[in-house]
């Protein structure tokens, strides 16, 4: 060990030497970026504003588009800004706080989605007792647990991953501080610390995914026995999105974390990585939208009243 060195700052992984591909990256991360923004903002202002949302589901989507809305930040504006400085570093202590607060939102994401899963099942498998088990303040309580567990959980992740003692190789390969990349310069004898941290973070994904798949086994079984094809319809826009985003969240973020790290290659890393962190903050609005009258009503609403307090205030405007 008598050749290490004391890492103060880790360099990013470039997308290319071209200043014309780094503007290029730019414009695509600045489109992707807004785009999450406007959807999400506009799923949180919808819920928010229009009392017909105020349900379960709606109150745990925004929650949802909360957390999206904030794991993107935290990558996405570092990754522009390096690539309009033409630099690629980000300090030691940006590093921890970038790996935290992106750890913390993506796991209070899964919990949110397992909360989510079991919203649907209780709506679905047991109508008459819905409102009793998925009341306000149990919505609350449940919604609070999902973004303290998730706190707690890259709070244990993120501290025994920085205990480590890294090498004097500070290259990560990837666009932002991400822990399989930050691994690979560890040069500690305590490597299995994080080794059992990250299974332990793995048995509790796998827990949600199996909670996730028993109860869409008895919600489906319960849609199918339903006689009225509207409302089998109806059962199976609000769950096909949710499904379809678990499904999207779940195999990406498994293949990133759990791959071995000696199998991938630094462009397979990138697309992955672009998938998991970047993608379903950008489709997670339209995919709930998509299928869902309620929100592209309130939507509907909430723009049409938008243009007519605009053009009202023009109208007496001398």
């Amino acid at each position: 060990m008598s050749n290490q060195t004391s890492v103060t700052e880790f360099l990013l992984l470039q997308f290319s030497d071209m200043w014309e591909l780094q503007i290029l990256h730019f414009v695509i991360f600045l489109a992707l970026y807004l785009a999450a923004l406007v959807g999400n903002l506009l799923v949180i202002t919808a819920v928010a504003l229009d009392h017909h949302l105020h349900t379960p589901m709606y109150f745990f989507l925004m929650n949802l588009s909360t957390l999206d809305l904030g794991s993107i930040s935290v990558i996405i504006p570092k990754s522009m800004v390096n690539s309009l400085t033409n630099t690629r570093s980000i300090s030691y202590s940006g590093c921890v706080v970038q790996v935290f607060l992106f750890l913390f939102l993506l796991s209070a994401d899964l919990a949110l989605l397992t909360i989510m899963a079991y919203d649907r099942y209780i709506a679905i498998c047991h109508p008459l007792h819905y409102e009793t088990v998925m009341n306000k303040r149990h919505c609350v309580q449940m919604a609070a647990s999902a973004w303290i567990s998730g706190m707690l959980y890259s709070a244990l992740h993120t501290g025994n991953t920085f205990a480590l003692i890294f090498c004097g190789d500070n290259i990560v390969d990837q666009f932002f501080c991400e822990i399989p990349q930050l691994l690979k310069l560890i040069c500690s004898d305590s490597y299995l610390n994080e080794v059992g941290v990250s299974a332990f973070g793995a048995c509790l994904a796998i827990g949600c995914f199996v909670f996730i798949i028993v109860s869409y086994v008895q919600i489906f079984r319960t849609v199918l026995r339903i006689p009225s094809e509207q409302s089998r319809h109806k059962a199976f826009s609000t769950c096909l999105p949710h499904l379809i985003v678990i499904t999207m969240f779940l195999s990406l973020c498994s293949f990133a974390y759990l791959k071995p790290s000696s199998s991938s290659t630094a462009g397979l890393d990138l697309l992955v990585a672009v998938l998991y962190s970047v993608m379903p903050p950008v489709l997670n609005p339209i995919i709930y939208s998509m299928r869902n009258k309620e929100i592209k009503n309130a939507v509907k609403k909430m723009t049409a009243l938008t243009l007519f307090t605009k053009n009202k205030r023009n109208v007496f405007l001398p």
